[in-house]
């Protein structure tokens, strides 16, 4: 797919946040610049992800804004989602392109120019690399350099999008890579203030690019 924005890319954690406080932050972030929102809670069951991931398509929808779903590709289908995004112990990325189909969005994690590269072949519209800086959201997280990343980004044809503990203090050490976007987690959900935290995020990546 083309034409789609990754400049500021929210990905959710829902953990210890009351149902329609996580709505607000989602609803109010978007209206800060959030140009795309995946929905990835690994904590949760089936059902009250499917609810929740219902939920935030309302809200994507209203703001006509790419909804991807973390994983499970027939909770994306189901909903009408715009993709998924799949990590490299998940599903194998041209199995997970044949279940969605040539017309959504397939993002793949990638953490070398190999990965990179099968994972373009494999049909991903876009590549989530990292985690480019120490990250509290997923500990085991594999790092990847910041000339790691230019490498991948120089070996593809697709966007690449920087993943991983990326704050609003850090951003500028992306300058140079011409990565796509940003993908953030806690800089956006933990905020005091998410919309204004995503407008200073936004202003911070474009000043890199």
């Amino acid at each position: 797919m083309e034409n789609i924005d990754y400049s500021l890319y929210l990905v959710t954690n829902s953990k210890n946040k009351r149902n329609q406080e996580f709505l607000d932050i989602i609803e109010e972030s978007i209206k800060g610049g959030v140009s795309i929102v995946q929905v990835r809670e690994k904590e949760l069951d089936l059902i009250p992800f499917y609810e929740k991931a219902k939920a935030v398509k309302e809200i994507t929808d209203k703001y006509n804004i790419p909804l991807i779903i973390n994983d499970r590709l027939s909770i994306a289908i189901g909903l009408g989602a715009d993709g998924a995004h799949v990590g490299q112990e998940d599903i194998d990325g041209s199995i997970a392109r044949d279940i969605l189909g040539p017309d959504r969005i397939l993002g793949i994690s990638a953490q070398t120019v190999e990965q990179a590269k099968k994972a373009e072949k494999d049909g991903a519209d876009y590549i989530g690399c990292g985690a480019v800086f120490p990250t509290s959201t997923k500990e085991d997280a594999d790092s990847v350099s910041i000339e790691e990343f230019k490498k991948i980004k120089e070996a593809v044809n697709i966007p690449v999008v920087a993943i991983g503990g990326i704050k609003i203090d850090n951003v500028k050490d992306l300058k140079g890579t011409n990565a796509d976007g940003i993908s953030v987690v806690s800089a956006i959900m933990d905020a005091e203030e998410p919309k204004e935290a995503s407008e200073k995020l936004l202003e911070e990546f474009k000043k890199i690019n």
